[in-house]
């Protein structure tokens, strides 16, 4: 039997102090959000009158409505075709034992080297040459190549750690290639795809230099930017500058808490690879 030690009680200290270092931030976030602008008190100190005014008025004077409509939008497209064309390139680099298959791996990987800032001016003039400057399809765009290596990393590192024999039994069957990644595949990458799911809406959702660069001059704009522009204008209100800035993370975190348990699953999958 296992015995309640001296050095449980100091690691659980340690782990407790550690979560509440990363509570204290969220708590004074939450704290002045719901606190009317006539109580001046500490922000550490709790509020004794919350109020949910500051983000009724917070959601109508930064214009919020439409800025979360246009980061859904974003998000959601690009994450999507980004699962889609990273699992496909994943699965013939990560099975196949072709000499082709090593290099083409390795210049996608630079994808993960080279910044995309380097290319920030080409790109610009692309999407101006499109005409899609000003359009949340410019965003849409650029995100669906951006994510593209770092997701198929994840995906072959995940793959590689899987038994072939399922395959093999399709193969078998008469299923073609892409019968068996469609119904034998994929359904068992699962837990890598929701943890690159998350990653990458995560990063795409707070994305701010990419939207102002690309929407700028136009009336089209993501939260991010939308929050920054409402700072600037109430820059001394800050009840509604924290309100504004809860508004825009709920979403995503509200993703990323319901799962959360299969994020932990794809890191401890795609580490065994």
């Amino acid at each position: 039997m296992n015995r309640y030690t001296g050095r449980t009680l100091a690691l659980e200290t340690v782990m407790i102090a550690v979560g509440v270092l990363f509570a204290f931030p969220v708590y004074v976030l939450v704290n002045l959000a719901i606190r009317p602008t006539s109580d001046t008190s500490s922000p550490i100190t709790p509020t004794t009158s919350p109020t949910l005014g500051n983000f009724t008025e917070a959601w109508r004077e930064a214009g919020l409505g439409g800025a979360l409509i246009n980061s859904m939008l974003v998000t959601v497209a690009s994450v999507a075709i980004v699962l889609a064309v990273s699992a496909l390139a994943a699965y013939p680099l990560a099975r196949s034992t072709a000499r082709w298959s090593r290099g083409t791996f390795l210049l996608i990987m630079l994808g993960l080297i080279l910044p995309f800032q380097l290319a920030a001016l080409p790109l610009y003039q692309t999407v101006r040459d499109l005409g899609l400057l000003g359009s949340v399809w410019s965003l849409i765009l650029f995100y669906a190549g951006l994510q593209v290596p770092f997701t198929t990393f994840l995906y072959a590192g995940f793959l590689r750690a899987l038994p072939r024999d399922f395959e093999d039994a399709a193969s078998i069957d008469g299923a073609s290639q892409l019968a068996t990644f469609r119904y034998v595949v994929f359904p068992m990458l699962k837990p890598i795809t929701v943890t690159a799911l998350v990653l990458n809406a995560v990063s795409i959702w707070n994305d701010f230099f990419t939207p102002l660069l690309y929407l700028s001059g136009s009336d089209q704009q993501t939260m991010p930017v939308a929050v920054a522009g409402f700072v600037g204008q109430f820059v001394s209100d800050w009840n509604l500058i924290f309100a504004a800035l809860l508004i825009s993370i709920v979403p995503v975190l509200a993703v990323y808490l319901a799962l959360q348990r299969s994020i932990i699953n794809g890191f401890a999958g795609g580490l065994k690879g």
